[in-house]
């Protein structure tokens, strides 16, 4: 069984759209990196997005030996020219565009980005490595929210629609595992 412990990065501060923008976490709440550490699996291999928020979150919880490469399939969904634009500015410009996009999430895209379905096949295929690399153990994945939804959306086999009315907040746990062709789900959004 190959067992995913998903964790968000920790917070940006940022209140505009932040998909692929290398933006950095802020990590000063020490009292909640050793909270996420302690629950974290201590022998688990670590990976994270390429993104750097991402990455310093992993180094922060990292306990054991085993840091797998930065994986960029596991970056956040790509905001193309919405890209660090407020939910406003956006709506400003094409409301209707605006609207689908998050109420009719599959293909509809930002200009010069990539829709829900993209991002949900390329999570799918790191994960797909992944599980073929360690089909036995536990994995410490930190990504974002949308990496994470498209996982927990494959998982519970649910639209797309349904999985967006979950949170995921920074520094949050979402426990997935899969085994033999079947997906359980543990914790959504844990904070230790």
């Amino acid at each position: 069984m190959t067992r995913f412990w998903w964790v968000r990065h920790g917070p940006t501060h940022a209140r505009t759209m932040v998909g692929w923008s290398d933006l950095p976490a802020d990590l000063s709440d020490g009292a909640a990196i050793g909270r996420l550490r302690d629950y974290l699996p201590a022998a688990a291999a670590v990976i994270s997005s390429d993104l750097s928020r991402a990455v310093a979150t992993a180094d922060a919880v990292q306990q054991g030996p085993d840091r797998l490469p930065h994986e960029p399939d596991l970056r956040e969904i790509h905001f193309g020219a919405w890209e660090l634009r407020s939910h406003a500015e956006i709506a400003a410009e094409d409301e209707a565009l605006a609207r689908d996009f998050w109420e009719r999430p599959g293909d509809i895209c930002p200009p010069g980005g990539e829709g829900w379905n993209q991002l949900a096949a390329r999570v799918s295929r790191g994960v797909d490595r992944l599980i073929g690399a360690y089909p036995d153990g536990d994995l410490v994945v930190v990504a974002h929210f949308g990496a994470i939804l498209a996982a927990l959306q494959r998982a519970q086999g649910v639209t797309a629609v349904e999985v967006f009315s979950q949170r995921i907040d920074p520094l949050s746990v979402t426990e997935l595992a899969y085994e033999q062709g079947r997906w359980t789900v543990g914790r959504i959004n844990h904070r230790p």
